[in-house]
């Protein structure tokens, strides 16, 4: 495959409490991937632990913590770019962690980390009620990184809702953005679709979504379908339903060309 193209997975997994079960099913979940020929491979938001709205953030780590450097590990004996969707970065001396992505190069070398900025706090009568800035501190800074398999723009879950975020994101460089999330199961079956592929057609860039999926532990459940959009709006892959991957190809080339004949991008007027 050439350099213009490459396989991505995003995985799909419901992350509970049990962070060695976790941690297990996202290893069997990546060498599955990659045995299928997937180069760029994604986590979902809160991949190593998924809690009740309210309980306490375990093992809060700096990004050289246990959950990286075993990840790390499996990159570099794959040979893949992995997107550790997010996990509790600690802040020293500070009672709240950063919800943090860490991409990892097939090195097994930290490419970027993006923290995330926009924090869901929610109150919805019958619905939803969390309050993630209770635990969570929000992010300050914009990432676009480079990889083999293009150049990526971080993004985690509620930031979907801020169009503002990635097309700025696209005009740093970005062709593939990346949505790793736990979208709640009330939002999600209404929102989570037209969303990405929203911001795949406004920014004519391929969406990666890894996700989250049905019940973590009591009051927290997730809506799932991980997929990947290409640029012009079409779902190339999802997950219905319960733990696996969504495998579809990066067409850089294409993703050029259609730039090229559909220039939006450049008829901004601010």
């Amino acid at each position: 495959m050439s350099a213009a193209r490459a396989l991505a997975a995003a995985v799909q997994m419901t992350s509970t409490s049990d962070v060695e079960r976790n941690l297990a099913t996202a290893d069997a979940l990546v060498r599955q991937a990659a045995a299928r020929g997937a180069q760029l491979v994604g986590l979902p938001e809160n991949f190593a632990y998924l809690r009740s709205e309210g309980e306490p953030v375990p093992q809060a780590q700096p990004l050289n913590g246990p959950w990286v450097q075993r990840m790390s590990a499996l990159a570099r004996e794959l040979e893949i770019t992995l997107l550790l969707g997010s996990l509790p970065e600690a802040i020293p001396d500070a009672p709240r962690v950063y919800n943090t992505s860490v991409l990892l190069g097939p090195d097994g070398g930290l490419l970027a980390r993006y923290r995330k900025m926009h924090l869901f706090d929610v109150e919805i009568p019958g619905m939803e009620s969390l309050k993630e800035s209770k635990a969570i501190a929000p992010g300050s800074e914009l990432v676009v990184a480079e990889t083999a398999c293009g150049r990526l723009g971080l993004s985690i879950c509620y930031d979907l809702r801020f169009p503002e975020l990635y097309r700025e994101l696209t005009r740093r460089g970005a062709q593939v953005l990346a949505v790793p999330s736990a979208f709640t199961e009330r939002t999600g079956k209404d929102h989570w679709e037209p969303l990405l592929r929203a911001r795949a057609i406004e920014n004519l860039s391929y969406v990666f979504a890894p996700a989250q999926v049905g019940q973590h532990a009591r009051g927290r459940a997730s809506h799932g379908h991980a997929m990947i959009v290409d640029p012009w709006g079409a779902v190339l892959a999802q997950v219905a339903g319960g733990e696996g991957i969504a495998l579809a190809e990066i067409d850089l080339e294409r993703q050029e060309r259609l730039r090229r004949e559909l220039p939006a991008l450049d008829h901004r007027r601010l």
